[in-house]
């Protein structure tokens, strides 16, 4: 996304779009005063940001909070083309268009992510249940998610008490001390949250459990007291949101609301780009960052793609301590994220919603991720009365994730870069990649490792190539397949490409090999030969290479002399250097001057002969020249002969 960092709107765009996102739910929605009840996208912490092929998005919840609060991490797109597109009942849309109609419906998402393995690795999430943590209430959260999961096909989630023994999706929602019809005051923008939250579980895990707990406000405080709630409750999963700056005493907050061990607290790790916020810095939860998707069909496997999304918090905290389970080098504190999933607005999901908008429109933000990331620990059936922090499982087990490799979120410091640039392996904003690794990511969610592959014998290494230096040869060559990954071995010949060969090396784990203390002028051949416990490859093709001597500058000209010239000027002869340095000489420097020992540059004498000549005529008549020459080839300028003086004519 451009300009995720982008903090102003032109005043008549900011009405523009307040205008067309302020707007009136469905029949029957609350109103308050005179007015119904509607998103303000608009005033302080309200943010503009603006993708490359015109979308345009904001943030739901205004980010001008005091500290010890947080703001939620949704955003709504709010350009034309998403407001005036629906979702298709079957899902699809034409090749140009992503998704279904402009984002992503559950069957894309389950699609992208490789749900259908992962639901079969533990009943598809029966009986886990899954808890929302938000803040203030929304009064038509239960109408809002039937009606999702009755247009897109899901099975129904009907209202009742959550319970380990369920088999089928059941919504309860109780308010943060856990008591059912006595809830908070309502917020629109955070009701748009909420939708967007148990929308999101329902998309991955259909059968799960999803209980929502209502804070009284949006300071950590009682949003701290929801997550307690919620685990008090029974929840293997608690899914949150929303984040705020971090501050100096968020520790105590961190022992007091977000240490539960065996319970997988996902929290979304910010939509402003590198920096770290609070809860998701804890040390006790997992921090989800975010990416861009490109999945192309909706058929069940992942045929797509994902790169770091420039919103995605990340970073390093300012006062939380290094997990155990954390080992990157660049950050002495906790390192968000942990894993990662779609959360570009550009690369959007479907979401209903009544109280705070129209009905369907297309979200992002982190926010998206976060309760996709929690349905995946219920998939992995997360059970309850571990010891351990289940953001650590994702470290056992980093191969079940598909990593992300490129994207960033912003600038940071060269030598921890991947702090804020996705990169090989774990990175700031996207943690160790996201779900949809081969074959169901389960193992990453779950705690336990997965069985390390069968091993095989390496292919032979490939490309080949020998590159001749003086007194030796450099090869290279492309990796061998194979479990373990293999070493290598380079062998050698002086005879032919096909017999005389002898190990010059052994046990490389590079792909790279110098041999050095050779003979200039003799013909070396090599092979290399990949090798593990399962057994040896065959050999390389055979590349060879002649090492030469490596050209350098020219020795000085030899005899030097200057005599008065017969017409005009100065005759000057030399000849040649004894050595030209392993590349022919293509000129002279001449230098001059008028005191022994201070000659500077004059000019550059063309001469390619063993004896060369020159009559310096631009002279004084009866003044003393004084000389020296030095010889030119492709490295570069020799030593300067001897001196030669005369006087000029």
């Amino acid at each position: 996304m451009i300009g995720r960092r982008c903090r102003s709107l032109a005043a008549l765009g900011a009405l523009l779009v307040a205008a067309a996102l302020f707007v009136a739910p469905a029949a029957g929605a609350k109103t308050v005063g005179s007015r119904p009840e509607g998103i303000p996208l608009s005033g302080p912490g309200f943010n503009t940001h603006r993708g490359p092929h015109g979308e345009v998005d904001i943030n739901v919840c205004s980010q001008a909070i005091s500290a010890g609060s947080a703001h939620c991490d949704a955003h709504i797109r709010t350009d034309a083309r998403s407001l005036s597109a629906h979702p298709a009942r079957k899902g699809g849309s034409s090749p140009s268009v992503i998704g279904n109609e402009g984002a992503y419906d559950p069957a894309y998402l389950q699609s992208a992510y490789n749900v259908a393995a992962a639901a079969a690795a533990h009943g598809g999430g029966a009986g886990q249940i899954v808890a929302i943590v938000d803040a203030y209430d929304d009064p038509y959260v239960a109408s809002n998610l039937a009606y999702y999961r009755s247009f897109f096909g899901l099975s129904p989630c009907p209202s009742g008490a959550v319970s380990h023994s369920a088999t089928g999706c059941t919504f309860e929602k109780v308010n943060q001390n856990g008591i059912a019809g006595s809830y908070p005051k309502g917020n629109s923008s955070w009701g748009v949250e909420i939708s967007l939250d148990v929308e999101m579980v329902s998309a991955i895990c259909p059968a799960c459990q999803i209980l929502l707990v209502e804070a009284n406000n949006s300071s950590i405080e009682n949003l701290g007291g929801a997550v307690n709630t919620a685990v008090r409750l029974g929840a293997n999963v608690v899914s949150n949101s929303y984040g705020g700056g971090e501050f100096s005493s968020e520790p105590t907050y961190t022992a007091a609301y977000y240490d539960h061990p065996g319970v997988a607290v996902t929290v979304a790790a910010g939509d402003s780009g590198y920096g770290a916020e609070y809860p998701a810095s804890s040390t006790d939860v997992t921090a989800v960052g975010g990416t861009s998707l490109t999945q192309l069909t909706n058929t069940g496997a992942r045929n797509g793609s994902e790169t770091a999304w420039s919103g995605s918090g990340a970073g390093c905290s300012a006062y939380e301590p290094k997990p155990s389970w954390q080992l990157d080098s660049g950050c002495l504190a906790r390192t968000v994220s942990d894993v990662s999933a779609v959360a570009d607005p550009n690369t959007g999901v479907w979401v209903y919603d009544t109280y705070g908008t129209h009905g369907w429109a297309i979200y992002g933000g982190t926010s998206v991720a976060t309760p996709i990331i929690g349905a995946f620990y219920a998939l992995a059936g997360n059970a309850l009365g571990s010891r351990a922090t289940p953001a650590s499982y994702l470290y056992a087990a980093p191969s079940a994730l598909y990593d992300v490799t490129s994207g960033s979120d912003g600038s940071c410091s060269p030598t921890s870069s991947y702090l804020c640039i996705a990169g090989p392996g774990y990175d700031g904003p996207t943690g160790l990649g996201t779900p949809g690794g081969e074959p169901d990511s389960i193992a990453a969610f779950s705690g336990t490792p997965p069985p390390p592959p069968t091993p095989t014998a390496p292919s032979a290494p490939s490309s080949l190539t020998a590159t001749a230096g003086s007194e030796q040869v450099a090869l290279s060559w492309t990796a061998s397949s194979g479990y373990p990954t293999p070493t290598y071995t380079v062998e050698r010949s002086t005879t032919n490409a096909t017999e005389g060969f002898s190990v010059v090396a052994s046990g490389l784990a590079s792909t790279g090999y110098t041999n050095t203390g050779l003979t200039n002028g003799v013909t070396y051949y090599y092979r290399v030969v990949a090798s593990n416990e399962a057994g040896t490859s065959a050999p390389s093709p055979v590349a060879s290479a002649t090492p030469v001597q490596a050209a350098k500058v020219p020795g000085a000209p030899q005899n030097l002399t200057a005599s008065t010239a017969s017409g005009r000027g100065v005759n000057l002869a030399w000849a040649a250097p004894l050595e030209n340095g392993g590349s022919a000489i293509t000129s002279y420097e001449l230098y001059r001057g008028t005191r022994s020992g201070r000659e500077s540059a004059y000019r550059s004498i063309g001469c390619t002969e063993l004896a060369c000549t020159y009559n310096d005529t631009n002279t004084r008549r009866g003044t003393v020249y004084y000389y020296e020459t030095a010889a030119v080839n492709t490295v570069g300028t020799g030593p300067r002969s001897n001196e030669a003086h005369a006087q000029a004519k």
